[in-house]
């Protein structure tokens, strides 16, 4: 009697079929459920009941609730003809779960899910089971404290399901990814040489500074970062600063945008009105050397040119011939022209052109152009001992 009780219990309802059934009752540890068309009442553990960690039956379901679960074991007493259906509804959700990821793996498509613990590594999910987001999948910045996700909802993509090792990772970078792109396409088609935006400062290398302006970075050369000489852009500005820049080429193609934090700055031109004339002499100090001429700094970001035929009174081939960058010179303002923002110097309207006349005069009218020269004082050694005390 016995073995045909168990064979068609057996017949009935067997280990690993999923069957439903109603609440019953919630004890400490389980929950009593009547299942369907079973032989006895099934029980669920509390380890059972959900893919979360819970402390009491009563987070994951209450009495009257209709669940779905699988039959992991069915004990039988077959003294007393009675037995119990050992469920785990945990296991079919985790089932379903991995069928709903990874369809949207398979599409890839996005999910929401809520953070719901924030640990050392990541952060970890709800997606119908445990998700993990690892650290490095978190955000497209470095995000040194992770708690401020806690609670959040975020949108995820699946990066790698593995249900033999209950693995589920998740990105939200990937996400960022998306979106960051769509942006910067937005923010190309919309800006255009000449506007002034603005930008935090993201990086700095020894060329230059790149801004962030919202989606695509942009760079100022060092040259662009005052109207001051730069020796190097940390001089004039901090990663995070928030800066106005603007503008000043766009390659679409290449997605490279040239900026320039100097042009949304007062001129130094503008700090000189009034303070110089032409006809002053000043001192300045030479900053760069041209064939044309040589560049003076009078002020501060401000200078002037002098032209080559203004540097000295005798015919020169090169500016570097008498001059060099860092040498400190007298010079005489010959104009000002403020709408273009030029100044024309000259350092030899400072040297009285009698001294080099005298200088001349004491030179012998011929020289011997015999083999043998070396005897014969050049006009440089006639001259150098009157020249090396004039300033250029």
């Amino acid at each position: 009697m016995t073995e045909e009780f168990n064979e068609s219990m057996i017949n009935d309802i067997k280990e690993g079929d999923k069957v439903t059934g109603e609440v019953h009752e919630l004890e400490d540890k389980q929950v009593v459920v009547h299942v369907n068309g079973g032989k006895f009442n099934g029980i669920i553990p509390i380890s059972q009941l959900s893919t979360h960690h819970i402390d009491n039956p009563s987070e994951a379901v209450k009495v009257g609730d209709e669940i779905e679960a699988y039959v992991t074991k069915i004990e039988v007493d077959d003294e007393n003809e009675t037995g119990t259906y050992i469920l785990s509804k945990r296991q079919l959700e985790t089932e379903k779960s991995y069928e709903y990821l990874q369809e949207k793996l398979d599409n890839n498509e996005t999910i929401e899910a809520k953070v719901t613990e924030v640990v050392k590594g990541g952060l970890v999910v709800d997606v119908g089971q445990r998700g993990f987001v690892p650290a490095s999948l978190i955000s497209i910045d470095f995000i040194e404290d992770f708690s401020n996700y806690e609670g959040e909802v975020l949108k995820l993509k699946v990066e790698e399901l593995d249900p033999a090792n209950n693995r589920v990772i998740l990105s939200h970078k990937a996400i960022e990814e998306v979106e960051n792109a769509a942006k910067k396409d937005e923010l190309l088609e919309n800006l255009n040489e000449g506007d002034v935006v603005e930008g935090k400062i993201a990086r700095l290398t020894d060329f230059g500074a790149f801004v962030d302006l919202g989606g695509i970075d942009g760079l100022v050369h060092i040259s662009e970062l005052s109207h001051e000489h730069v020796k190097t852009p940390e001089d004039v500005v901090t990663i995070g600063d928030t800066v106005n820049v603007k503008i000043k080429g766009i390659d679409k193609d290449s997605e490279r945008i040239s900026l320039s934090l100097k042009d949304t700055l007062p001129s130094p031109f503008e700090s000189i009105k009034g303070e110089f004339n032409a006809g002053d002499v000043i001192e300045g100090k030479v900053v760069r050397l041209v064939n044309f001429g040589a560049f003076v700094e009078i002020k501060p970001g401000v200078q002037g040119l002098v032209h080559i035929s203004e540097i000295s009174h005798k015919h020169i081939g090169t500016p570097s011939e008498v001059l060099e960058a860092g040498q400190d010179v007298t010079v005489k303002i010959l104009g000002i022209d403020e709408e273009n923002e030029r100044i024309s110097l000259s350092i030899k309207s400072t040297i009285p052109d009698e001294d080099v006349k005298d200088v001349e005069s004491e030179a012998p009218d011929t020289y011997s152009s015999g083999d043998d020269d070396e005897d014969n004082p050049t006009l440089g050694d006639l001259l150098g001992d009157k020249l090396k005390n004039l300033k250029f």
